[in-house]
């Protein structure tokens, strides 16, 4: 992690108050929530759509902050009693200093980066093949959902000089994002997962989406590593956009990294025939779920890419481990709860529905809204009402846009469904109702903020 003495330096002619006797003593973290902040940190003081952090620069010192990064001279900060311990980095801008100061510490390390984006998969993604990665090399991944022009630079701040790789996701909010995360990271080897409608509201197309991915690969040097999804027209195109080397990974289409003979082991994890330069090798990896075997397959990738035999690449997969996604859980009544409530969009919806539908019991589906989907809105939902019938026994259907799936899901044949405006009475409903035979797939966006069921069918 960076240190004031570092962090003064990169930002050279930006700083306002430069001093003599920055502390070589590296920073903890680097937070923009003063709530997170811990002892040690760095606290960056940002402007947002519904309030600016410089209104909580004094609880950031009192929470232990060892330096802030803001707008306001000394005489301008909110008292408190630990002034005295506190290094001021005074910026006119401090976001635009953050994003400065993170790409000239990534040119300062070096680090091989790997960028990643996509409509969905980006997170499980992101953690399959930053494990593979780090089976060799110390590598630095993006924690939590760092991936925007704050969240990425936040990321690099956390590179150290043993650092090999660093595995990083995008998540962009327009071109003009995704072009600058690309210029602050200077990816050599970049992933696009698929293109979907995700964020229509935000890029108005899915060809505006197309474009946006399609950044990533574009912005590759030309002795780097495009790796696409050879099973999504729209990714696979980008290999067209691109001067760096490509290696196209898929199920159904011609891939150079290919996957037959999927199957799911429940919970144990899937297995299948993994196939690179004519040569084949059977893998088991405790992924859940047969879709993610696009999530191996990116991962798989990487490490044959970059010199790893098929042999080892097979061993790499095996040692795979759940990160945020499908989270199996035990009720306080016995039933499995399968916690998704990270994250949601109609194709990692009907992932999840696939899911379920392989396990053996009574499956519920309990189900919230998908925001950001534009003009997609009604259409994504009512798909996955549809494709819900056949593959749950109960559906339990939760908020506004949740009452489109429901209404859709009747439509198309099934008949054990419920629908709830808000989140409270189905919690209720699941903790009276719930068995040990059965298994509840629980999933929306998530600021739906569905987790707080998962809690409270885990809590007796």
């Amino acid at each position: 992690m960076i240190s004031p003495q570092q962090l003064a330096s990169l930002l050279g002619p930006l700083l306002l108050n430069p001093r003599n006797d920055y502390s070589r003593t590296p920073f903890c973290d680097a937070i923009v929530d003063s709530r997170r902040v811990r002892p040690g940190a760095l606290f960056i003081a940002l402007r947002g759509e519904h309030t600016d952090g410089h209104h909580f620069l004094g609880d950031a010192m009192d929470r232990g902050a060892a330096g802030l990064l803001c707008r306001f001279v000394a005489d301008a900060l909110p008292g408190s009693d630990r002034r005295d311990d506190v290094t001021l980095f005074q910026v006119k801008d401090p976001l635009s200093a953050l994003q400065a100061a993170a790409k000239q510490w990534r040119e300062q390390h070096a680090v091989r980066v790997v960028g990643l984006t996509g409509s969905v998969g980006k997170t499980t993604t992101r953690e399959a093949i930053a494990q593979v990665l780090a089976r060799r090399a110390p590598t630095l991944e993006s924690p939590f959902n760092y991936n925007s022009e704050i969240g990425l630079p936040l990321s690099l701040l956390r590179l150290e000089p043993q650092h090999t790789w660093a595995v990083l996701e995008m998540g962009p909010y327009d071109l003009r994002e995704i072009s600058l995360l690309c210029e602050i990271a200077q990816p050599e080897i970049g992933i696009v997962t698929n293109v979907g409608p995700t964020h229509l509201e935000r890029f108005g197309s899915i060809e505006a989406i197309e474009e946006a991915k399609g950044l990533l690969p574009a912005s590759l040097p030309a002795d780097g590593l495009a790796v696409l999804n050879a099973d999504d027209p729209r990714t696979l195109r980008m290999r067209n956009r691109t001067a760096a080397r490509v290696l196209t990974f898929g199920r159904t289409a011609p891939a150079d990294v290919r996957a037959t003979d999927a199957a799911s082991q429940g919970l144990d994890g899937i297995s299948f025939t993994l196939t690179f330069e004519g040569q084949s090798v059977a893998v088991r990896t405790p992924l859940v779920g047969v879709h993610h075997v696009m999530t191996a397959l990116a991962a798989a990738a990487v490490g044959l890419g970059t010199g790893w035999t098929l042999a080892e690449t097979a061993e790499a997969l095996s040692m795979l481990h759940a990160g945020q996604r499908l989270k199996p859980r035990r009720s306080y009544s016995g039933a499995l709860i399968l916690d998704d409530t990270y994250n949601a969009a109609p194709l990692s919806m009907q992932a999840a529905l696939d899911l379920l539908a392989e396990l053996p019991g009574r499956r519920i589906a309990v189900l919230g809204d998908m925001l950001e989907l534009g003009s997609e809105e009604t259409a994504g939902h009512r798909a996955v009402g549809v494709y819900a019938v056949g593959r749950c026994d109960r559906l339990v259907a939760i908020g506004e846009l949740g009452k489109i799936t429901a209404d859709a899901a009747w439509d198309a044949g099934h008949r054990q469904i419920q629908w709830f405006e808000d989140k409270e009475p189905a919690t209720q409903l699941l903790r009276q109702e719930l068995g040990a035979d059965d298994i509840v797939l629980i999933k929306a966006s998530h600021a739906q903020e569905l987790e707080t069921v998962v809690e409270a069918l885990i809590t007796p």
